[in-house]
Formats: C-alpha cells, structure tokens, sequence
C-alpha cells in the first residue's frame, strides 16, 4: 500500500510529494530506492524538544525532582530548542565531536505544525497540526538537568529529521505509535507514545498558552529514559509506526564532510 507524503531533495528547489511504499517510493510517476535521493530536513521551522514527558523517565528521576533548587517535579512543560545549525537528514552522517566517545540516541515523534498557533485548546489541537516526522535529538551525555545543555545538545548536525513528514490524516493514533531503534540492524530500544504524561493534544495546549507555535515548526513529544548511545561507526536507524524510517551513521568528527549532498 502506497501513502503520500511531503520530503525535500538536494536537487529540488522545495518540498516535493511522494508516495512511500514497503520497498520503494514514487516520485513524478516513477519508483526509486532511498538511496537513490540525497535526502535533506524536511521541515525548516524551530524544533523544540520536551523534556520529562514520558512517564517512567519521570519515576526514574523522582528523586533528584524532590532535592534543591525546584524540590517537586514540574508542573509545566520543560522546553529546549534545537537551532538550525543542527539540522541533519536521512542516510547522512552525524558527527561526534573530537575527544568524545558515544552520544545518546533520544529518538522521538517530531510534530509538525501547520499554522500558527497561539493558545489552542486541547480539544482543537489537532486543526493545528500538518503531519508527523521521526526526529533523531543526538546529545552529548550529561545528567545535569538544572542547567539548558546547549553544548550538549547543540552541536552542528545533532538533529536528522525526516525522511519525510506523513500528513495527520495518515496517523490515525499519533498517542500510540510504537518508536524502534536499531543500531547496526540490532534492535535496541523501544518506546511508545502511549507512555506520554501530556499527550500530543494537551502538550500543544501547554506549550501555546504561553508561546506562539509557527508554520513548519516541530515539537517533539519526548525523550526516552536512559537513551540508547551510538560511537563512531555505528549505523543508527529510527522506526515508528506508519512513518517510516530514518537512518543516520556516526563518524568522528575528522573524517565528516560536512554536506555531503549526492546530487
């Protein structure tokens, strides 16, 4: 069964429609493999990433939530941005910085907004959203939550996104969509949005109750607890349930060519 969706190419000037199927993908009538593409974000909006949203995360961290400065967990959402620099795409390599071992592999639900939204009620949260990518939130390691963890999390490439954004009335249940990780085709880690604390509707709510969301902009649901990490060499894929996949492979930083676009 083929599906449409909305991805961007380094040869092309915009976002081009796409039919994805099980083992190939149409564009302009004809069919072609993943790699046949040099594939780049399909989405060029602000990324904000949400902390402490799935729920064994949370119990996991219960005790550090009740010691100095905050002494109970938070009430409202915990945002961080991830600036443009770290923008990456599908089947392109990730670079870990000189000195550094591992990172962490946050795979997540990437929300796509489709209008500007400014105090939306939970109830028509939906009218706001365009569609749904897989977002791969790359981060040094760290356990410091008090402080924003912008050298962490910031870094050039640290956010592949893609490949493709599947639009929402495609997804039938975005708050139960199974997420698989696999590195180097073993399966690692899993997760799902159905552990979320604020489901997809009521995290737009929060967040626009105090900041407006814009047009191509991406909110992500969550990270997981205890994420897994990927070293260099390792091929990385990210799964979830009807939006495909996204792949990205980790070299150190010395060998990575920055771009690297095909076409």
């Amino acid at each position: 069964m083929l599906y449409p969706a909305k991805a961007r190419f380094s040869s092309t000037s915009g976002l081009e429609n796409i039919l994805i199927g099980h083992s190939h993908i149409e564009w302009k009538g004809e069919k072609f493999t993943e790699d046949a593409f040099s594939w780049q974000s399909p989405v060029l909006g602000t990324v904000y990433g949400c902390l402490f949203n799935f729920q064994d995360q949370v119990e996991t961290l219960a005790n550090q939530f009740t010691q100095a400065p905050y002494q109970k967990p938070p009430m409202r959402p915990v945002l961080y941005i991830k600036p443009r620099n770290t923008m990456n795409a599908h089947l392109k390599e990730v670079a870990i910085p000189t000195g550094e071992n591992m990172v962490e592999i946050n795979a997540t639900l990437g929300v796509v907004i489709g209008k500007t939204a400014t105090n939306v009620k939970e109830a028509d949260a939906f009218d706001y959203i365009e569609g749904y990518t897989i977002v791969s939130d790359v981060s040094l390691p760290h356990d410091n939550f008090y402080r924003p963890a912008i050298k962490q999390k910031a870094r050039d490439g640290f956010c592949p996104i893609g490949p493709w954004v599947v639009s929402k009335k495609h997804v039938s249940n975005p708050d139960n969509l199974t997420i698989w990780t696999f590195k180097n085709d073993e399966l690692i880690h899993i997760n799902s949005t159905k552990d979320l604390i604020r489901s997809i509707p009521q995290l737009i709510q929060d967040v626009t109750e105090f900041m407006t969301l814009s047009k191509g902009d991406v909110l992500l649901v969550g990270v997981p607890n205890n994420p897994p990490t990927a070293s260099a060499g390792d091929t990385i894929r990210i799964e979830i349930d009807r939006i495909g996949s996204l792949e990205n492979r980790f070299v150190y930083e010395n060998v990575h060519i920055a771009g690297g676009d095909k076409v």
